[in-house]
């Protein structure tokens, strides 16, 4: 791949329709093509362009894809800023850096989110590290085509072992980018790879996991509800590989956890580490879906006081959402169905479409149908690692909200 980038004066012109041209100014990155009035000569796909007002005026520099509705993803809203290696090596620096300011120097069982798209300034590119490894996402076609530049650049900053890619479910249909996991640079990440966070040890497969293997997004609501934990029988839906359930034994002081998932390789995991932290006596992992095993514990009058609810993203596309809110009151009702009088729901959504105003009216709506009041105690977001641009609000997906249900 080329390691420098036209100039801007050069590149191709984006002019945007009149009156569209605000959220750019205030540094949006996504231009999708509705708010686009025409391009002064041909684009390729992940060339290089400039975005201007509908009466030339210069926003940004950023990279095209004519397949994608997001049209153009900015990077530079300064004019005559080259997109070349030297450009993406400080947007890594800076990513890098902040991670190293939270959470200090890596070693070989800590993990976390490295690079997170929008909120770095990097639109399109993941990258999770977990000990000596890196587990890489492209998200946007145009960074793809530049992936041998980012692998370099992440191998001269980080050296790993290896570099593993992962792809995003959909991003093929919406980017047209043609993409398969598997080994990048160096060796392959250990199946099994070990990793300890909040003192709680897990293995992870960052091969065939869920996103890149683990959710660090959820690091530091783990901790949090673990502080509400102690002696009490939990209750913990989608537990995935046990990341909740195990922190509310090993850390908490749990009396007992009942953890559900669909997943067997998923629950085949959470065993193993269960096994590891030595709680295995005090955790039972069921393989159902979340919704008919909620209901049999209903039928079968098992009360909980701790209820954890985790799901995956209900919804991707904003057609989805209002059946994405009525999943989450029926899961939410349910849930209430099997907690004690005066017990701890903790209810999560990393649906970014669905906004906190409209997951708080749903939880009013759950309240008012069963006729128990829901206080939030706590209302949460993703971890540090995970920041949330003020220009890009889209990457405050990740809501965790910590209520008292009388």
């Amino acid at each position: 791949m080329t390691a420098t980038a036209p100039p801007p004066t050069t590149a191709p012109r984006v002019y945007l329709k009149e009156r569209r041209a605000l959220p750019f100014f205030s540094r949006h990155p996504w231009v999708f093509a509705g708010a686009i009035d025409r391009v002064d000569r041909e684009a390729t796909p992940g060339a290089v362009v400039t975005l201007h007002a509908s009466d030339g005026k210069f926003i940004a520099a950023g990279l095209y894809n004519p397949h994608s509705q997001i049209r153009v993803r900015l990077y530079s809203w300064n004019e005559g800023e080259h997109l070349d290696s030297d450009f993406w090596s400080r947007r890594l620096d800076s990513a890098i850096a902040l991670r190293q300011n939270l959470y200090g120097d890596a070693n070989s069982e800590s993990g976390c989110r490295l690079v997170f798209s929008e909120a770095d300034g990097l639109s399109g590119l993941i990258v999770d590290r977990y000990g000596e490894w890196l587990l890489v996402q492209f998200t946007s076609l145009a960074l793809a085509d530049r992936r041998d530049l980012i692998l370099d650049l992440l191998e001269a900053k980080l050296r790993p072992q290896g570099i593993w890619l992962r792809t995003e479910k959909g991003i093929r249909e919406s980017e047209q980018l043609e993409l398969a996991d598997g080994l990048a640079r160096g060796a392959e990440p250990p199946r099994p790879l070990n990793l300890v966070e909040n003192g709680v040890q897990y293995a992870v497969d960052v091969q065939q996991g869920h996103k890149t293997g683990f959710y660090f997004d959820q690091r530091d609501n783990r901790a949090a509800v673990a502080r509400y934990v102690a002696g009490k029988r939990v209750l913990d839906v989608f537990c995935y590989t046990g990341g909740f359930g195990l922190t509310a034994l090993k850390v908490g002081n749990a009396r007992q956890v009942h953890a559900v998932d669909v997943s067997e390789a998923a629950l085949e995991l959470a065993r193993k580490n269960a096994a590891a932290n030595q709680v295995a006596d005090a955790i039972e992992f069921v393989k159902s879906d979340a919704f008919e095993e909620l209901e049999r514990l209903a039928a079968a009058g098992e009360l909980f006081d701790v209820v954890i609810l985790d799901p995956p993203k209900l919804t991707r596309h904003r057609a989805g959402l209002a059946k994405a809110l009525r999943g989450y009151h029926s899961l939410n009702q349910l849930a209430l169905n099997v907690l004690n009088p005066g017990g701890i729901l903790v209810s999560c959504s990393c649906s970014g479409l669905i906004g906190r105003d409209d997951f708080v009216g749903m939880l009013a709506a759950v309240s008012q149908r069963s006729g128990r009041p829901i206080q939030i105690l706590e209302s949460r977001g993703q971890a540090a690692d995970h920041p949330t641009s003020v220009h890009c609000l889209e990457t405050a997906y990740l809501k965790c909200y910590i209520c008292h249900v009388a």
